[in-house]
């Protein structure tokens, strides 16, 4: 089995930037909500799945897989967020980090 390692660039940073303000901002918001820390934690989770060289081989073998949960993930979260979440500034600029996130997760290469 033959791993291969991710080469960390400045689109990279930016999304590891982006899940760590979106998971700040959760793991903070009305502490100790329940629901904010485990989607904070799930942002942690999932950014360090993808990105750090984790010696669990199912992960190794698909990083891709690992980016599309991270992108449903912060998608699920803005979308719950457009339905039930309040239009704060704070929420709003939440909003915009998870949206470019996204983006930037598209066009990220494996």
């Amino acid at each position: 089995m033959e791993t291969s390692r991710m080469r960390i660039g400045l689109m990279q940073v930016v999304i590891i930037l982006l899940a760590l303000i979106a998971a700040g901002i959760h793991l903070s918001l009305l502490f100790p909500d329940v629901v904010f820390i485990l989607n904070g934690l799930g942002y942690l989770s999932l950014t360090a799945a993808y990105f750090l060289p984790l010696p669990i081989p199912f992960l190794q073998d698909r990083k891709r897989l690992v980016r599309f949960a991270l992108i449903g993930y912060t998608a699920l979260t803005l979308i719950l967020w457009l339905v039930i979440g309040q239009r704060t500034p704070l929420g709003i600029f939440t909003a915009v980090v998870e949206a470019l996130l996204i983006v930037l997760l598209v066009f990220q290469r494996p």
